[in-house]
């Protein structure tokens, strides 16, 4: 079966999946920073009683979970040079990436500030905190370390997704595979190659979560009010 498959091809390509895979880890970086300030934001403005602030917020996460993440990646690279703003490639795929996984991100951390008991936001109250304090004192800090484990796991999506990026000419880990492929009518090798180092991301980041769940397990848990 594997008598017309060239690991030679691979190995000469190496470089440049070694290229690729740098660029798909440094711009999943960026774009779960990203992510994570945008989900914040919206978490914030969520949890504000004056609808103004709200319904934007609803809605903006709902139109992003509603709708696939390709044609969110297509509307930015082809719609916002139409209204004006021309972006490099790069800066568009981390735009999409960080608005996409930033309304999961979202739902996420609400849903670990939610499982907050509310006698500690009561305190924070009665100790005549601001809204802002109360968010990064009591708040955020507990929530975060609830949200550890489906965080990372939005992170593995995010990098999964990373791959759609190729289809604007970005040159990551699922780009090298596409060139491969073309240059040398090879698809088997370079998509094979791309799925194994997608698979090491994916064990690297599972690992990962495995040691947060621990973490969080040997962790002492704070006392509720």
């Amino acid at each position: 079966m594997l008598e017309n498959f060239s690991f030679r091809a691979i190995v000469e390509y190496l470089p440049l999946f070694g290229q690729g895979l740098f660029t798909t880890v440094w711009l999943s970086l960026l774009s779960f920073a990203g992510a994570l300030a945008v989900g914040i934001v919206l978490v914030a403005m969520n949890l504000q009683p004056a609808r103004l602030f709200r319904l934007p917020a609803k809605a903006f996460i709902d139109a992003v979970r509603a709708t696939p993440l390709l044609a969110q990646l297509y509307f930015l690279y082809f719609g916002l040079p139409r209204l004006g703003f021309i972006l490099p490639e790069l800066v568009v795929g981390i735009l999409a990436l960080s608005l996409n996984s930033g309304a999961y991100i979202a739902e996420i951390i609400r849903a670990g500030m939610l499982s907050i008991h509310r006698g500690q936001v009561e305190a924070g109250i009665a100790s005549g905190m601001t809204f802002i304090q109360r968010m990064r004192f009591v708040i955020l800090p507990q929530a975060f370390k609830v949200t550890i484990p489906p965080l990372l796991g939005q992170a593995i999506v995010l990098v999964k997704d990373s791959a759609l990026l190729s289809l604007i000419s970005v040159a990551e880990l699922t780009r090298a595979g596409q060139l491969l492929a073309s240059d040398r009518f090879m698809p088997a090798e370079g998509f094979m190659t791309i799925a194994a180092f997608y698979l090491l991301l994916y064990y690297g980041l599972k690992g990962l979560a495995a040691l947060s769940a621990y973490w969080l397990r040997l962790a002492p848990t704070g006392g509720r009010t």
